[in-house]
């Protein structure tokens, strides 16, 4: 397989991990809770990065509110951090696809240098969205309003899907620009003509 090649596989790969941080930032299900009461209704939350829903209103409310960061100041100042961090992450993607587009329709020099920067990218936006990951999990862990029956829901699955695509990605293209051999240049052409009269014997007039 040609560096181009490999460029090529891992654009729409990372592509489809934008894609899953961006769902992830948009619908609101990080953590959610459904239950059933006694008459059959369902009940059902579901906490985002900066919604919350509740089948009780059937209506989505901005969160964190001031209302819910009077006890516990802690929580809210952790949970925004994770929205500051997803917002961070789209914006390095951005300057990632911004570099493959770049080696792309660049020369030769370009496909066998750039693989730093991409790389480099894509650890980058990997641990800012693994942070986030790992934040919303101790807060799961170790808050109090989430009690037995609430779970880590589909955005959370996605931004965990998504970084570790990014770092495999980025373990990928180094080891085959390490690996690959150095793509062919152009080859001058001998001049055989001039060859051939530089090698005839020369005649002297008499």
């Amino acid at each position: 397989m040609t560096r181009r090649g490999v460029y090529l596989g891992a654009l729409v790969a990372f592509l489809g991990a934008c894609a899953m941080t961006l769902t992830s930032i948009v619908i609101p299900r990080w953590i959610s809770w459904n239950s059933e009461t006694l008459s059959g209704r369902h009940i059902h939350y579901t906490y985002g990065l900066h919604r919350y829903y509740s089948s009780l209103t059937d209506d989505y409310e901005y969160f964190p509110q001031t209302r819910d960061c009077h006890q516990d100041r802690h929580f809210c100042s952790m949970w925004r951090s994770v929205g500051f961090l997803m917002s961070f992450a789209v914006v390095i993607e951005g300057m990632t696809l911004v570099a493959f587009i770049v080696v792309l329709a660049g020369g030769k020099q370009k496909r066998e240098q750039g693989w730093k920067v991409i790389c480099g990218l894509l650890v980058l936006v990997a641990l800012v969205q693994c942070a986030g990951m790992a934040i919303i999990a101790f807060l799961y862990d170790n808050d109090d309003r989430f009690f037995p029956g609430w779970r880590l829901d589909e955005s959370w699955i996605l931004c965990t899907i998504s970084w570790s695509v990014e770092l495999l990605l980025a373990a990928g293209i180094a080891a085959t620009a390490l690996l690959l051999p150095s793509e062919g240049g152009y080859e001058l052409i001998p001049d055989t003509e001039r060859e051939e009269e530089e090698h005839q014997p020369t005649t002297g007039t008499k």
